[in-house]
């Protein structure tokens, strides 16, 4: 029984082994999403000629502690903007002035948004205060929020069962740890569908100009990946745990019989 013991050890070690890399791939993938700020990016045909239309009140504006949802999001359009779940950015000249070319000196301006920001309130009319309140963007931008540290959150937890498992030499915890990488994916996969739909909602409210292109960053992308790798992760734990203890329970019955 040694040999075949070895065996089974052998492929549910192996297993495991690919479980964690992928949970851990998935981990800095969710984690980099979450730092970065190339959710959804703006591609203007002639940025430099916009913001030199309107001078820096774009940027005062943009950068404006009172800046609403309709005033950010019109210089996301006209400035190459970049958006974030926590930060959006422009590109803008490094100067103003008439005398020098616009061309020449582009810098990227941030801004974060506060935690107040992210749970205030969507307006029907985005910049209109008196238009009431449009609840499932409201709830849409909150769950975008929340989801992504939810789901890492399962999975460190998941990680800390694991390291548990294997300090008492049993596979059988990692049932645990797969059913959290289950709903960690479930939480990243909802945050892609929370994000998809706020973006498609916002865009019905502020169309894109005909100069203006928009589509979904890299950051974005990292989060969709995480999610099949969370799924992975889930299924190869699950997998490892039971049918490791149905064998064993099938070996112990039968020496004892």
């Amino acid at each position: 029984y040694s040999s075949k013991g070895t065996m089974m050890d052998n492929r549910f070690a192996t297993a495991l082994v690919i479980a964690c890399v992928l949970s851990l791939i998935s981990t800095i993938y969710m984690a980099a999403s979450i730092g970065t700020d190339f959710w959804y990016e703006y591609h203007t045909l002639s940025p430099a000629e916009n913001v030199s239309e309107a001078g820096r009140s774009i940027l005062d504006e943009f950068v404006s502690e009172e800046a609403d949802e309709k005033t950010y999001t019109d210089a996301l359009f006209r400035c190459n903007g970049t958006v974030g779940l926590w930060r959006r950015c422009i590109t803008v000249p490094k100067n103003f002035h008439w005398y020098n070319s616009p061309e020449t000196g582009m810098t990227t301006n941030c801004i974060s948004f506060s935690l107040s920001d992210q749970f205030m309130e969507k307006y029907i009319e985005p910049g209109n205060h008196n238009s009431g309140t449009d609840l499932n963007r409201t709830y849409l931008w909150r769950l975008q929020f929340l989801l992504p540290f939810v789901s890492l959150g399962l999975m460190c937890f998941g990680a800390l069962i694991g390291l548990c498992a294997c300090a008492c030499r049993s596979l059988y915890p990692a049932i645990a740890t797969g059913v959290l990488h289950f709903l960690a994916g479930l939480c990243t996969l909802g945050l892609v569908g929370c994000y998809v739909a706020g973006i498609e909602l916002l865009h019905k409210k502020l169309p894109l100009p005909e100069d203006v292109r928009g589509e979904f960053g890299w950051s974005f992308c990292l989060a969709c990946v995480s999610a099949p790798l969370q799924f992975m992760a889930a299924a190869l734990f699950i997998w490892a745990a039971r049918t490791n203890r149905k064998e064993f329970t099938l070996l112990k019955a039968y020496r004892v019989a």
